[in-house]
């Protein structure tokens, strides 16, 4: 890289971690580290939501579908808008009346405490996973557009995070997750420009070709629920796994736990799933220009690192940090890759803080000060850290692979939720027996070739009817 994109690059990591410093005089108690003092403006909060669910996986992989493929992502954008219309509806109301700092301390009153822990041992489990894979396809980008090795870019982007997070809590958190988001949304735009201004033909006339070959798609009508990405399944798919993610999600809802109140909190909620789908307009765009310049691209002239096992096409994933290697002139270059950056550490900063939050108030922790909070918060920067370096890509798109993980718990949990406004005392048996369940049922349809927009519909009906059928066999004293 040229030095000049390494100062971009230095700049960047240097002036978070000097917020991160700064901000961090502001925490004096847990409440200010895990919830900023309950008074963050909602944009802020709208933001971070963005900023947190998006990481690379946005910034890289979904342009990759494009350039692969057509824009039937999109219709799962839909029903993600329609799923925190829910969230918004049924779960923010009992947050907020609660007054909770941790979710899962809804669980904890309405079941017990062992509830309580087991759905938050479910929420580190797949935070831990689904994160180590987000921060692995962000050091994978890294390496190829810079040249380090992959350790080394895990530990640069694991430990400017860890350094503003542990010190700033969660008020520095969504406030770099505002400007981090600015920022890459910026380098999306700027992209589009100047891949239009590589063709050597009008603009229009390249657009024509696009839509003539279909790759504008974004409705994909039909039936077979081994696809993930028909109308159908994706609607449905993307709504409740919006409404579980950020409805069941601690690191999701903290977000909005930091708002002023209900109303600031609502608005986050879904003005976050609007800019998501528009965020994956700018994304998808950038892949389907991609596909039009590389359609004559000399492979001969490629890196290898680029380039599948047999050279004859591009590696998934690497059309757009080819774009930005190859393509982006000097200064410009470094703006894209801290975009990169900027993705990838918005969501490690707030798994790590949400991880934490969990741990002491689910869990009792004791020691429940400043100081234990920043020391369970540096503990989950070294899991996460470890994660990533043993993480192995596989033949899925990336975005695919973090989508799936969550998935396989994501609807056991949205079920607890669902089971705490019945009016039955469920027995705390039947709920681990119904949540164990709906995990199974998961692996089972997986096996069958179902599609993966299927497994959290099937895991909360799984949950309610097992739950339900268990207490009401042998537990039916609680009715």
């Amino acid at each position: 890289m040229n030095a000049i994109d390494i100062s971009i690059i230095i700049f960047f990591l240097v002036s978070m971690v000097v917020y991160g410093l700064y901000q961090g005089k502001k925490n004096q108690t847990t409440k200010d580290f895990f919830l900023g003092g309950k008074n963050l403006p909602w944009v802020v909060a709208m933001f971070s939501i963005v900023a947190t669910e998006t990481s690379v996986l946005t910034f890289i992989s979904i342009p990759g579908k494009a350039y692969r493929g057509e824009w039937f992502f999109l219709q799962l954008a839909l029903g993600y808008i329609l799923g925190r219309i829910l969230v918004s509806i049924f779960l923010l109301p009992q947050y907020f009346r609660n007054e909770v700092t941790s979710i899962y301390q809804v669980l904890g009153a309405r079941f017990g405490p062992e509830i309580q822990k087991t759905a938050s041992l479910v929420f580190l489990i797949t935070r831990v996973l689904a994160d180590g894979v987000r921060f692995l396809a962000t050091a994978v980008i890294v390496q190829v557009i810079t040249g380090w090795s992959l350790p080394a870019a895990v530990m640069v982007i694991g430990v400017v995070t860890g350094i503003y997070t542990l010190s700033g809590g969660i008020r520095t958190i969504m406030w770099i997750d505002s400007f981090q988001f600015i920022l890459y949304l910026g380098a999306g735009l700027i992209s589009i420009g100047f891949i239009i201004f590589q063709f050597h033909e009008p603009a229009f006339s390249i657009l024509k070709d696009i839509f003539d070959k279909g790759k504008f798609q974004i409705i994909q009508f039909g039936w077979d629920i081994q696809r993930p990405y028909m109308f159908v399944n994706s609607l449905i798919g993307g709504m409740l796994l919006s409404f579980a993610s950020h409805g069941a999600d601690h690191m999701m809802v903290q977000r909005v736990l930091s708002t002023r109140n209900l109303s600031a909190a609502r608005k986050a909620m879904i003005g976050s799933g609007i800019f998501v789908f528009f965020q994956f307009v700018i994304f998808l765009f950038v892949g389907s220009l991609l596909y039009a310049l590389f359609q004559n691209v000399d492979l001969t002239q490629v890196d290898i690192a680029f380039l599948n096992d047999d050279k004859l096409a591009l590696k998934k994933d690497r059309e757009f940090p080819l774009f930005i290697v190859q393509y982006l002139p000097v200064g410009l270059k470094g703006l894209l890759l801290a975009g990169v950056l900027s993705a990838a550490m918005s969501t490690l900063s707030s798994s790590i803080n949400s991880l934490a939050s969990s741990t002491i108030i689910d869990w009792s922790w004791k020691g429940r000060s400043l100081r234990g909070a920043r020391f369970i918060s540096l503990f989950w920067t070294i899991v996460l850290i470890s994660i990533a370096l043993i993480f192995d890509e596989s033949d899925k798109a990336i975005v695919d692979m973090g989508l799936e993980i969550a998935s396989f718990t994501y609807g056991g949990l949205l079920g607890l939720f669902i089971l705490s406004r019945f009016k039955r005392s469920f027995h705390s048996i039947s709920l681990i027996i119904g949540l164990v369940s709906s995990v199974v049922i998961v692996f089972l349809l997986r096996e069958l070739g179902l599609a993966w927009t299927w497994f959290i519909s099937f895991s909360v009906i799984t949950n309610i009817v097992v739950t339900y059928s268990v207490d009401l066999i042998f537990f039916r004293h609680n009715a």
